[in-house]
């Protein structure tokens, strides 16, 4: 049973600064292992969905950092990477690490978090999910006045422990609004099914027009 889960932005900038940001992660992630979880797996977006050994390594080199956690070869995708940095500053370490395609279908996702969530005992998931690309001007994506919405509906769901509101996201609009968050989002709306669970939504912000936000769920 899922009965903690704390979602953090994928980007290597929660490695270099954004300092408000960083410390919502580490309250968040801090919180998670509070929930003395039997299993805690860390969920991120990538080109491909795969489960890694939980000692695999990433690395922020590609990035320009020398910042590399796990052992051996370096094979984590971004989102897990960064997750996994985070965890290590925390002093905890995952027993999984799960990427899931960036194009996952949402009934694929939300599969795929129930299999999570029903590993053994009590269950915690660290969400590595940034949001939309398109929130301003300088933005990555093109700037679309929609961005605005779909961020914030992203951000009331955490800021609700609301599974219901994350599984209904729609891909198509995700897609188009460089959501790159969205697959890693609904896996954990499948994990949580339909039990209520007490969220709390600890930073938002948007520099260079990219929607990160940091929240926890309790159950």
């Amino acid at each position: 049973m899922l009965v903690a889960a704390a979602v953090c932005p994928s980007t290597p900038l929660v490695a270099l600064g954004l300092p408000q940001l960083r410390a919502a992660c580490h309250t968040a992630i801090a919180a998670l292992l509070e929930s003395r979880p039997d299993t805690l797996v860390v969920v991120g977006g990538a080109e491909t969905t795969r489960a890694y050994e939980a000692g695999a390594a990433g690395t922020l080199r590609p990035w320009g950092l020398d910042r590399t956690a796990g052992r051996g070869e370096p094979v984590l995708p971004l989102s897990l990477t960064v997750g996994r940095l985070l965890l290590d500053e925390a002093g905890g370490a995952p027993e999984g690490l799960q990427s899931v395609a960036f194009d996952a279908g949402g009934e694929q996702c939300q599969a795929l978090g129930e299999r999570l969530g029903q590993g053994a005992g009590r269950v915690a998931l660290l969400v590595m999910a940034d949001g939309s690309a398109c929130l301003g001007p300088g933005a990555p994506g093109r700037h679309d006045a929609a961005a605005g919405p779909y961020e914030e509906l992203i951000a009331e769901a955490v800021a609700a422990g609301d599974p219901a509101a994350l599984a209904a996201l729609d891909p198509g609009e995700a897609d188009r609004l460089w959501v790159s968050g969205r697959a890693a989002l609904q896996v954990l709306a499948g994990a949580a099914g339909t039990r209520t669970y007490r969220g709390s939504l600890l930073a938002a912000s948007a520099p260079y027009g990219v929607g990160y936000l940091a929240g926890l769920w309790l159950a």
